[in-house]
This record gives C-alpha cells, structure tokens and sequence, in this order.
C-alpha cells in the first residue's frame, strides 16, 4: 500500500556542505536571515550543496461540500465549478501566477457537483459528485477517501515525470474552510470556535452561524471522532480536494518533492499527511500566514514559519506560488555569490 511507504531521508552531508557555504560568502553571518535557511534546507532535499529551482508545478484540485446546503459559505454551490471554468480560461488569480512564472498548470476535478467538457489544463479524476453532508453522515466513505488520496497521489506522479523543482497545491471548494476547521480541531483536539473564520467573506452572525453549524457537526459525530485515526476523520469531516492535497503532500515526500504549502485548507491537509506520517513534514515549506484564525494556530502546532506574511485568504495556492520566487532567489544567491577567497575580501576572522 503506497500509503505505508517510506518518507524519503533528507540528505544530511549536502546540508551541511551548503551550512559551510554560507559561511563563506560575502557577507555578514546570517544576514540573509531565512533566505540562507532556505537554500541549505534545498540543499538537504535536492542532495547537492548547490540547490537549484528551475520550475514549479501547480495543481488546483477542485470539488463541493455537502456541508455548503446548511450555509456556511458566503458563496452559493454553483461557484465551485464556475471557479473551475475560470481557472481553466486563465482568469483567476493562481492562473496569472502561473503564467508569469511560466509554471505548468493544472486544475483536477476530483469532485465538483458539475461535468465540464474536456479542455486542456483540465484533469478529470473524479470520485464523486461533491462529499455528503458531514451534518448528517459521513462526508466520503472510506473508499471515496481512498481514492481521493490517490487523486493527489498522481498529481505529484505527473510532476515528478515533468521534472518540477517543487510542487504547489491549491484547492477550489465552496465551504472548504469549514471542513478545514473541522479537521483542524478533530487533529489538533482543540475546541472549534477559535479556528473559525469569515473564508469567504462571511459577516460576524455568518461567522457565529458557521461555528454553530460546526458544533453540531463534531457533537454528531463525537462518537465516531473520539480517538480516531487520521484516515477515519478524514473521510467523517473533510472534503475531496483535501484528501487529494493531503495524498499529493505525502507522495511528495516520499518521492522526494519540495513543495510549497499555501494557507489555511491546505494546512489541513498537510497536518491529515502529518499525522499519517510525520517525517514527511520534512519536505513542505509553508509560504505564507493567512488571516484566516486557523492558520496561525495550525502552524504553531506543526511548529513551522511561513516565509511570508500578507494579509492574503485567497486560496488557490495563489500564495505559495507568491512565494516560489522566494525559494529561487535563495539558491541564487547561495550559489552565486563569491567567496571571501574568491572575491579577496578579508572575511574578519
């Protein structure tokens, strides 16, 4: 089972190469602050002293909630697959993004209530028609959840194959963010109010109504819940394109993929692999804090930093693709740079 494999190790000698090439560049220690902490962690995952980010890959992986009929969103259903229909025309904000960076994109509907023709930049690798309403059931059953893994799964196949530098994940989903909640709080076994948040633009009684909702839902589930395995609140309370994110984050690790992880619903997911396998934490940089409440409280508990911090709650992976120039400049410079030796400069030891 490709879900038991083994995380692949980091390499510790390239590591500390690129630890003793910093040390060497004309600079004052430490100066570069997290750009020089960057470059040696790349080093680590590439294996060679010299990191080098050539090219991103980016999948959107889109699907509907069930959850969305009780009116936790401040979008209606319908969004979802006309979000889907503007990635793949290039209108929306990941699509400029990749574009500029000349990133090869993708959008993968892995369950959106909607059947769209086939268009290049689309993958079809549908599980179902949207998840249940975790209000009342079960959002997939074990086999959905499976196979929404394996969604996720291919998709860093596909990226390995094209030989990206590092994979970016984002999600479309009218009423993700309650289901990242709701996996938050279950992972975390924190109480849910304080990871609730307005997503997509709800009002202070849309806030305390979704809170409300989400309540109800842990209470209906509490049984089920209670010391459940990662797999099993997966499939209870999450969503389609999150257990695809959370299976790609994982085969990343194991394949030995950089990624770049964007914001709050893609935390979740990554906290899902994390508890599946935690060395693979090993291989995500976290790119940015969202405002959504959650994001800050999730990181903490990963114990991570994001590298940057703009006020953004898009989505997307619009922000770990804001982010990718980041982990470019860094190798540049690491590699680029002279030495003191090299540029005679006396290094004041």
């Amino acid at each position: 089972m490709w879900l038991n494999e083994p995380v692949k190790v980091l390499d510790t000698q390239a590591q500390a190469q690129a630890e003793a090439r910093q040390t060497q560049l004309t600079k004052p220690a430490g100066s570069l602050g997290a750009l020089e902490r960057l470059a040696i962690r790349l080093a680590a995952m590439q294996g060679k002293h010299k990191p080098n980010m050539q090219q991103a890959w980016i999948s959107v992986f889109a699907a509907d909630h069930g959850l969305a009929e009780t009116g936790v969103s401040a979008f209606p259903q319908q969004v979802t697959a006309q979000m889907v229909q503007n990635f793949i025309s290039g209108g929306a904000a990941i699509t400029v993004l990749a574009r500029q960076h000349q990133a090869p994109f993708e959008v993968v509907d892995v369950g959106v209530k909607a059947d769209f023709a086939n268009q290049p930049g689309l993958v079809v690798d549908k599980v179902g028609y949207g998840t249940a309403n975790a209000l009342t059931q079960p959002a997939m059953t074990q086999a959905e959840c499976q196979q929404a893994l394996e969604v996720g799964k291919r998709a860093a196949e596909r990226a390995v194959q094209a030989g990206a530098s590092c994979f970016i994940g984002g999600e479309m989903g009218i009423a993700n963010t309650a289901s990242s909640s709701l996996l938050l709080a279950c992972l975390m076994q924190t109480d849910i109010a304080p990871l609730v948040g307005a997503g997509t633009g709800l009002d202070s009684a849309g806030v305390q109504h979704k809170t409300d909702i989400l309540q109800q839902v842990l209470a209906f589930h509490s049984s089920t819940l209670n010391q459940a395995q990662p797999l099993d609140i997966l499939a209870c309370v999450g969503g389609f394109e999150i257990a695809a994110l959370a299976g790609a984050y994982l085969r990343c690790a194991q394949l030995g993929l950089p990624v770049l992880v964007d914001g709050v619903i893609t935390t979740s997911a990554a906290l899902v692999a994390n508890a599946m396998a935690p060395q693979a934490k090993d291989w995500w940089i976290f790119s940015h804090l969202s405002v959504e409440p959650a994001h800050k409280i999730a990181l903490d508990f990963l114990g991570v930093k994001p590298l940057l911090q703009l006020d953004l709650r898009l989505g997307e992976g619009s922000g770990a693709a804001i982010a990718w120039p980041l982990l470019q400049q860094a190798c540049v410079l690491h590699n680029q740079m002279a030495t003191f030796a090299e540029a005679s400069v006396s290094s004041g030891a």
